[in-house]
Order: C-alpha cells, then structure tokens, then sequence
C-alpha cells in the first residue's frame, strides 16, 4: 500500500507540473540572484519594468518596455523547435524529483524521471499521458487542455493565445504569468521564468485552483540535437487508462 501511496503521489505531482491549466503568482526573493544549474529560482523583486497587465482585452494599454519584453518571449518561444535537458521537479509537498526532458514541436514532449519514480510523461502532438510504467497504467488528456501547448506550439503569441496577466523584467530574470479559467476545475496559473541576457528558459511554476504550487527547473539545455521520434509515441495498448 505505502508504494501504491508513493506512486499515486509520483502521478499527481507529474500531473500538476504540467497539466493543472496554468498557475503562478511569483514568490518572491528578498534578493534576486542567478539559480546554480539544478537549482530552482526565485521570481525576482526589483522589476524595472514590473506591471500588473490587464486581460488581453486591454494590451492596446501595454507601456512599449512591455510590449518588447512580451515579444521577446514570444520570439524565443516560437523559434525554439527542438530542446533537451535535465529537470528537477519541486512539488507542493517541497519533495524533489528529476529526470531527462525531450521536445520536439509542434506539440512533442517526453519526461523520464529518474529511479525510483516509475513516471513518464508523453505528449504526442494530440494527447498527453501520465504513465506509470510499475503500474502498467496511464493517465490521458487533450494536449489543448493542458499548460505544455505554451512551450509546445510552433509559433507563441502569448498576448492573444493566453489570458496574459503580470510581465516582469529586471537584469536576471524576465518572468510572464499567463491565466486560464475553466468551470470545471476552476482557475489556475503559469509562470515562467527566462534567463534576461540570453532569453534560455529556466523553469516554470503551475499553480493548481487550490492555490499549489509544482515547479520544474530545466537545465544542460541542448537546442541542437533533434529527439528521435520514436521516443513521443504513445503506447495506447500496453498500458490500461
């Protein structure tokens, strides 16, 4: 039973990183300083251009210093086609997992946890699944329903594809916090976090509608080398949902 426990948790964190649709007010540092490779990072304060931005309805509103921290990100979001790297994974819980990550857009993305977790996330451009590979089962949800189609989709336009809620900047950091509402689940939240020279992704915090927070750090970040696509197949058979 305490595995079965242990392995129902491993799940429900894997879930939260990446498909609870979109948390993150960002807690912030008394000092905001560069995360070591590994480490998890912490939203900055001093933000030059820090603002609470309105719903997408009101961009025309945006100060030009937002627009073209927004437009960087998109640019980097989008030209970003392939992608691999190691992970930590931080859960509500302050348990710490980590793995290698494969992406491959549009809508291509692998998790492997390391031992002992026997999770695997898998997003094959349409669905994405939570697998337990001790288990022999596997959980499985429309990739359009889920946080990843903000990293995964081939070309990101943050202000009219999301619920674009805060932007802050300063000379570490650049952080966005997109929102979504569903009435079933109710309201959750993303935020990422960029390195501010170089624009390289650093992690991203989903908040849960109960107010949790999952944060997974990215680091050795390969942009390079194309995953093979055998690894985003999703074995429908094997596995029971």
């Amino acid at each position: 039973m305490a595995a079965q426990h242990r392995t129902r948790n491993g799940r429900t964190a894997a879930l939260a990183a990446v498909l609870t649709c979109l948390a993150a007010t960002p807690a912030l540092a008394q000092n905001s300083r560069p995360a070591a490779p590994g480490q998890v990072a912490q939203a900055p304060v001093t933000n030059p251009f820090a603002g609470l931005l309105g719903r997408t309805t009101a961009t025309a509103a945006l100060k030009p210093e937002q627009r073209a921290i927004i437009e960087r990100v998109n640019n980097y979001l989008s030209a970003m086609q392939v992608m691999s790297g190691n992970f930590i994974q931080v859960g509500p819980d302050g348990r710490r997992t980590k793995g290698d990550f494969y992406l491959s857009k549009p809508g291509r993305i692998r998790f492997e946890y390391d031992d002992p977790s026997p999770i695997q996330l898998i997003a094959d451009g349409k669905s994405v699944v939570i697998r337990d590979r001790k288990l022999a089962t596997q959980d499985v949800f429309p990739l359009s329903q889920t946080p990843l189609r903000f990293l995964l989709a081939d070309k990101v336009d943050l202000m009219s594809d999301s619920s674009l809620t805060a932007v802050y900047a300063d000379e570490v950091f650049i952080t966005v916090v997109v929102e979504e509402r569903n009435g079933l689940v109710g309201t959750s939240k993303l935020m990422i976090m960029f390195n501010a020279k170089d624009m390289q992704l650093k992690q991203w915090t989903v908040t849960d509608p109960q107010g949790y927070d999952t944060t997974v750090a990215v680091y050795n970040l390969d942009t390079t080398r194309r995953p093979d696509p055998s690894m985003f197949k999703i074995d429908y058979t094997t596995y029971r949902n």
